[in-house]
């Protein structure tokens, strides 16, 4: 492979240069991986050309991304999926970097975080109330949240006279409906000229505090509603790196999600009648119309919808313009205290919100899904309708308009960078050696871009063993069967431990979690559901004799480095449910397209979440260990090289004597 120049930043200070002065002021070490994503990053902001960086855990990618954004001459954004990560850049990255290069000539080192509007706390809803189902503003919550409520309102006063950011993060401990009592959606925000507090307010007082840095640092969510959904949210800039970049596609589909339910309507309906006037009772017509609704939801079974019902398209149409009469039924002019107008806006707000959810819905464009969530207990069904796929308005309405740079320790799937760059708006790649890919050239709507893998500093084939377990039975749809079981009983006792246990459902981590505590009752076994994760997590770092079972947020959120964890359980490949509305509906429109809608969509979701479980392994230079996979697919089906191949380089066996002779010798040591 040619040697990477190093590129040079505009007021003539080498990027490498730059980083070597931050590791050693950080006390690290010089990595060649970081220096080579350094150097790459600076020249792709240079030259306006899109990158994907594959930088294996242990790296130092925050370096090698921070400081060419602090050196290019125009502002950054560096977009992240996890709040763990954001808070790693804020709370202990980016102050330290600062310190480390704040007199390097030229070096712009403002900074500043952005979130969306409901991750602030509001002084108004705080001070003046909260709006009830009547409009009526309740100034002094009651019932069970009252405490924390009263709680969190104290605390947002003190972060006014400490001059705090008044963030979600930073409160007191409380759940998503407390949080609701103290914050407001953009919907329902009065802006800054109107509201009586909005001098102080902790939203716009982000996005001051981001128009004078040069640095932003922001979630995928934002950054789509921004660019994708073109709602401004994020002042100006040039560059957007974008970290954890192989959850964006999964992000951005989130945010632009939306759902509808007839409670929804009907309590969007219950404030506006006290706002509304005009002809007839146009609240109440909508109200009549989520009964509608309502029962159109009763005669569709739950799923994916397509066709949609004559009955359910009926109902949205009537929800959609009883709403659209409601919205112009609120008076221009509310003429009253700023209180009164907080409920108004409020009302209105909810009913637009109606309006615009179920207008998308009526419309059945071919470029959405829409289907009918179950219901179950207390929560009645929900209709919720996502994009069929996001590349296009990515490459649109952002890749066109920005430099990208996209960087993750999992984008090479399969050994390539085409699925992953595919997903993103960009065009598959032509090879160049084993590490670097680029855009045809002979395609004139390809986007100009570049793939490097700057590989890990962890010696994946000396340090773990991918185990796979060819001989038991192929998973079957009732969960884990005995065969599993006693393998995962085995596998935990000759380690006498330290195992994380990745399971594709609750029920099959709890069903594992029973076996072990029944048959190794010597072992403390946790399983997720049992406390909060970060209680769960502190439980198994402490104690070397402890399982973790757990789901999809042990897969990719917990960082365990040591020999707390040396052995990673995957219980079966983790593909997509076959009655999954969306990811169906995108493996039928890749069929349909004359593609491969299996490989495009099902395996692909499994390589990147396969990678990102085996990764929780391997998390320093002096981790031991094993991955075992207990599904015999990964070694006897014909995609299995593709998904093994998307996972770090282990050495790979199938020999159960083998592993349990390396586990005991683990556990000795």
């Amino acid at each position: 492979m040619p040697e990477t120049a190093t590129a040079a930043s505009p007021v003539g200070t080498p990027v490498t240069d730059v980083l070597a002065q931050a590791v050693s002021a950080l006390g690290g070490q010089q990595r060649d991986g970081q220096v080579q994503m350094a150097s790459e990053v600076a020249e792709a902001m240079s030259e306006g050309r899109h990158l994907l960086v594959q930088a294996g855990t242990g790296t130092g990618k925050s370096l090698g991304y921070l400081v060419p954004a602090m050196l290019h001459d125009k502002r950054v954004v560096v977009a992240t999926a996890t709040l763990a990560l954001q808070h790693q850049l804020v709370e202990r990255d980016l102050p330290r970097l600062v310190e480390a290069v704040k007199h390097v000539r030229g070096v712009d080192t403002s900074y500043a975080v952005l979130k969306g509007r409901s991750n602030y706390a509001c002084l108004h809803r705080i001070r003046a109330g909260v709006p009830d189902d009547q409009g009526t503003l309740v100034d002094v919550p009651t019932g069970s949240m009252a405490e924390k409520v009263l709680e969190l309102r104290a605390w947002a006063e003190e972060e006014t006279e400490a001059g705090g950011s008044g963030e979600r993060d930073n409160a007191p401990r409380h759940t998503d409906r407390e949080w609701r009592q103290v914050s407001v959606n953009h919907r329902e925000c009065l802006g800054a000229a109107k509201c009586p507090f909005g001098a102080e307010c902790f939203a716009e007082l982000a996005k001051e505090r981001a128009q004078r840095s040069h640095l932003i640092v922001t979630n995928h969510s934002l950054l789509a509603i921004d660019a994708i959904e073109e709602v401004p949210m994020i002042p100006d800039y040039d560059t957007v790196v974008i970290d954890e970049a192989h959850e964006l596609v999964q992000r951005v589909t989130q945010a632009a999600t939306d759902e509808l339910g007839a409670s929804d309507i009907e309590r969007a309906a219950r404030r506006a009648g006290r706002w509304t006037d005009g002809d007839g009772d146009p609240a109440g017509d909508l109200e009549d119309a989520a009964a509608q609704l309502a029962e159109a939801f009763e005669a569709t079974p739950p799923g994916r919808i397509d066709p949609m019902s004559t009955q359910l398209a009926d109902a949205l149409v009537l929800v959609r313009d009883a709403a659209r009469a409601c919205v112009s039924a609120f008076p221009r002019e509310s003429g009253g205290e700023a209180e009164g107008d907080a409920g108004r806006t409020q009302a209105k707000g909810m009913v637009q919100e109606v309006f615009v959810n179920a207008e998308r819905m009526a419309a059945g464009s071919d470029r959405d899904v829409l289907w009918l969530g179950e219901a179950r207990d207390r929560f009645p069904a929900r209709l919720h309708v996502a994009p069929l796929q996001v590349w296009g308005p990515m490459r649109d309405k952002l890749l066109t308009e920005k430099t990208v740079v996209f960087t993750s320790a999992t984008l090479m799937l399969g050994g390539e960078f085409g699925a992953v760059a595919t997903s993103l708006g960009l065009k598959p790649t032509e090879r160049i050696g084993s590490q670097i890919a680029t855009a045809k050239d002979d395609d004139e709507t390809a986007l100009p871009w570049k793939g490097l893998d700057v590989g890990s500093p962890f010696d994946y084939g000396q340090q773990s063993i991918l185990y796979v377990a060819r001989h038991l039975p192929q998973p079957g749809r009732d969960g884990l069967g005995q065969a599993q079981l006693d393998e995962i009983c085995d596998l935990v006792d000759s380690l006498d431990g330290r195992t994380l246990g990745l399971f594709s459902s609750r029920r099959a981590a709890e069903t594992a979690a029973e076996a072990v505590r029944t048959r190794l009752p010597h072992l403390t076994t946790l399983a997720q559901g049992d406390a909060q994760l970060p209680e769960l997590a502190k439980q198994f770092v402490e104690d070397p004799h402890t399982c973790l079972f757990g789901t999809l947020s042990l897969w990719q959120g917990l960082d365990v480095p040591g020999d707390t964890c040396q052995l990673v359980i995957i219980d079966r490949i983790p593909f997509p449910r076959p009655d999954d509305p969306l990811m169906s509906a995108r493996a039928k429109a890749a069929d349909d397209r004359g593609g491969n809608g299996f490989m495009e969509v099902s395996a692909t979701h499994a390589a990147l979440l396969l990678a990102q479980g085996a990764g929780r392994l391997i998390r320093t230079t002096s981790d031991r260990g094993i991955v075992a996979v207990l599904d015999p697919r990964l070694e006897t089906a014909r995609y299995g090289r593709f998904l093994k191949a998307s996972l770090p380089p282990m050495w790979s066996t199938t020999d159960p004597a083998l592993v349990r002779q390396a586990l005991k010798r683990l556990g000795q040591a």
